[in-house]
């Protein structure tokens, strides 16, 4: 219920603004179920098991985009950042996130977590329990995110 709602709220008040893909008429877009297909995240980004789902991606006329992301146990991002920051909503299940300064903080079903442009950081489940999130972020001179190395399995347990 809570993912629900909270897909609903953030991809109604986006979606509402400027249409992104699909046939328009009169401004409105559906993008069908489908369309943008889900995969698997790579292994050069992601440790463990990670699947996208893109609800859309940033175009010129609405440089943002929305993705929901699921987490198996254990499996996180590498460290990356984001030119122009990324919020996280957490719909389900419990995770963890951390910065380059070696904080680590546990996250849960409801929480928000902003992560300002250019802070080094990572996120991901716990280890012993899945995690999914909305991920949103903007498209600055064509980028999104920044990858960079592997998070260690110390920095991933907060022991830098």
């Amino acid at each position: 219920m809570l993912k629900s709602l909270l897909i609903a709220l953030a991809l109604g008040a986006l979606l509402a603004v400027v249409p992104v893909s699909g046939q328009a008429q009169e401004g409105y877009t559906v993008i069908k179920n489908g369309e943008i297909p889900s995969h698997v995240g790579k292994g050069d980004t992601f440790t463990g098991t990670v699947r996208r789902e893109h609800f859309f991606r940033p175009t010129e006329d609405a440089p943002y985009g929305v993705s929901l992301v699921t987490f198996d146990p254990g499996a996180r991002t590498y460290w990356h950042t984001h030119p122009l920051g990324q919020r996280l909503i957490v719909t389900e299940g419990s995770g963890l996130t951390g910065t380059a300064d070696g904080k680590v903080w546990e996250i849960k079903a409801g929480d928000v977590v902003w992560c300002p442009a250019g802070v080094k950081h990572w996120h991901g489940a716990s280890p012993t329990t899945a995690m999914q999130h909305l991920a949103i972020h903007g498209m600055k001179d064509g980028k999104m995110v920044d990858w960079m190395e592997e998070v260690t399995d110390e920095q991933y347990a907060g022991k830098k």
